[in-house]
């Protein structure tokens, strides 16, 4: 029994395609979902983009665009659009490609896999239509006693079940790729990678059912009360978790994007994947550093969480931090560039879009991100950015400059691969990932710099212009806001960048014919290391070692910096 007849839907002939620069099947069915999928996250990139920009604007105490009404219905949408939306419509296009474009396989219930689709698209539509209403104005974490419209919780819930739909789709396609044997050996590790996400957003999209079902209740009047304490618990453990779905998703890029422009393999096949374990056992765990300043909960628990299991966590990405690009210095070695310490790097093809949206999206991933994140989740010192703006330049480090960035990376290679359509502005498409990588990294490092000199996190004015006390940050504090307000306009010049490429090969760049020579070029045998298990089993790499330890000596030095900020709050006498 397959996974299809498993649940009463009958196996179908597929229809395939072999991809001339790759070598892989295509199948029509899965190819029209990728699309399908990776449009609608552009779409609703576009529009948080701009919502996005708005908040920037309005936080620029220079500026100050918007009032508050309109501030916090801008920032609600901001956060659904690209938080939600954006990203788990691209996940859900990873997941397709994964499970059947590397695999060699048919896709599983496409008509299953549509409806989901369209639950997607109804619930992104919905909660967009609720925000603008102007009567759901609760933010991204849409805390009680703060109430949205019914239709607003309606919305995520739908949204919730057709990218459920999509997850168990993909597992599914692993069943009968497994059933049919159109791989070898184990799945490769970007299919593996995204597996691991695939798992995660299961406990996500449960965790969501299990507190939105019942404040969608409460919106209708049914419930008289939610617990805002229950609430927080539960609902970061969708919040937080759906960014650890992100963390596998985007990794799983890197490596794809690594195998298929210069032919790298993994340093160590079984290390990756117990990185990628790591996620799944620890990284919801994580959570707790948003919960550090609730009374209500166990102060066990807590240091638990930040003291051992966060560290697991975090060792997960330390690997993928040593194993991506130690890969592709061995790749480029192998290449032919040996000369000195970094040639390799220097050599890689950073001509290539999705090259340097990739690499870009390590070095701020790891360096914004990741050490920021080790800081906030340290209980002592939570206490000095809980609830300011820093919290924000945090994740804006890891979903923006991170996620974000290697998503865009990736789509220079399903607009040829999957559209078949030639990447139009190829000047202009090497200039994006730059553009708007150096924009999100400006957001999150402002936003931090801000947030250690207090700087509210949801507060739409910061001069308190309407108080009735007085208040008055410090100077560096208003710089540090006109800085990310500056930023935010370069980010959304690349961003706009990207979405203006995306579209115009879409719907006007050359189509892809049989000899077509390639704008950006894959590496030869790419395809067949993306599509395979297999090791590099090399450990002479001098340039990699020299970079993780530029990145440790980074971590160390910030981290105790913010243990002396942390000392000055403490009275001597």
């Amino acid at each position: 029994m397959t996974a299809e007849t498993a649940v009463g839907v009958v196996p179908r002939s597929a229809e395939y395609r072999l991809c001339q620069y790759t070598g892989l099947r295509i199948d029509s069915a899965a190819q029209a979902l990728i699309k399908a999928n990776a449009v609608a996250a552009v779409v609703f990139l576009a529009l948080g983009g701009l919502m996005g920009l708005l908040v920037a604007l309005t936080r620029w105490p220079a500026v100050h665009l918007l009032p508050a009404e309109w501030f916090y219905l801008v920032l609600t949408g901001h956060g659904a659009n690209v938080l939600l939306f954006w990203i788990i419509f691209f996940e859900v296009a990873v997941l397709y490609f994964a499970s059947t474009i590397l695999l060699n396989c048919r896709l599983a219930a496409p008509r299953l896999a549509w409806l989901g689709f369209a639950l997607m698209v109804a619930g992104g539509v919905m909660a967009n239509v609720a925000v603008l209403q102007g009567e759901s104005s609760v933010m991204f974490t849409s805390y009680p006693p703060m109430m949205a419209k019914s239709h607003f919780y309606l919305a995520l819930i739908l949204f919730a079940v057709g990218a459920l739909i999509g997850v168990a789709i993909f597992f599914a396609n692993l069943v009968i790729a497994r059933e049919e044997g159109t791989y070898k050996g184990s799945i490769p590790l970007v299919t593996f990678g995204a597996l691991t996400a695939a798992i995660i957003a299961v406990f996500t999209l449960a965790s969501g059912a299990i507190i939105l079902v019942p404040t969608w209740l409460w919106s209708l009047g049914l419930i008289s009360s939610i617990d805002p304490l229950m609430y927080k618990v539960v609902w970061w453990a969708m919040g937080h978790s759906s960014q650890q779905i992100n963390v596998s998703a985007h990794v799983s890029i890197w490596y794809l994007v690594a195998a298929l422009l210069v032919g790298a393999k993994p340093l160590s096949e079984k290390v990756s994947r117990t990185a990628f374990l790591l996620y799944i056992l620890f990284l919801q765990l994580a959570s707790a550093h948003h919960l550090l300043a609730e009374p209500g909960l166990d102060a066990s628990w807590k240091i638990v969480n930040t003291s051992y299991m966060m560290y697991l966590a975090v060792l997960g990405s330390m690997i993928h931090g040593l194993t991506v690009p130690g890969s592709i210095e061995a790749a480029q070695r192998r290449n032919g560039f040996n000369k000195g310490v970094f040639e390799w790097l220097r050599k890689a093809p950073w001509g290539h879009p999705a090259f340097s949206g990739m690499f870009l999206s390590l070095v701020f991933f790891g360096f914004i991100g990741g050490i920021s994140g080790v800081v906030l989740g340290t209980e002592q010192l939570n206490v000095l950015m809980h609830n300011t703006i820093y919290v924000p330049g945090h994740f804006h480090g890891t979903v923006v400059a991170g996620t974000t960035l290697a998503f865009m990376a990736a789509t220079y290679l399903v607009l040829p691969l999957v559209f078949e359509r030639e990447i139009v502005w190829p000047r202009l498409a090497r200039l994006q990932p730059y553009l708007f990588g150096i924009g999100a990294a400006g957001i999150s490092l402002f936003m931090m710099g801000a947030g250690t000199l207090g700087v509210a996190r949801r507060h739409w004015d910061i001069t308190f212009a309407d108080s009735e006390l007085s208040f008055a940050y410090s100077a560096g504090a208003f710089l540090m806001m006109g800085l990310n307000g500056l930023f935010a306009v370069i980010a959304a010049l690349g961003g706009a960048l990207f979405v203006l490429i995306t579209v115009f090969t879409v719907l006007f760049g050359k189509k892809i014919t049989g000899g077509h020579k390639l704008t950006f070029p894959l590496h030869a045998g790419g395809g067949e290391v993306a599509s395979h298990y297999g090791s590099e089993g090399t450990l002479k790499l001098p340039g990699t070692a020299i970079l993780v330890t530029v990145f440790f000596v980074a971590f160390v030095l910030y981290y105790f910096i913010n243990w002396k900020y942390l000392s000055e709050l403490w009275l001597f006498r």
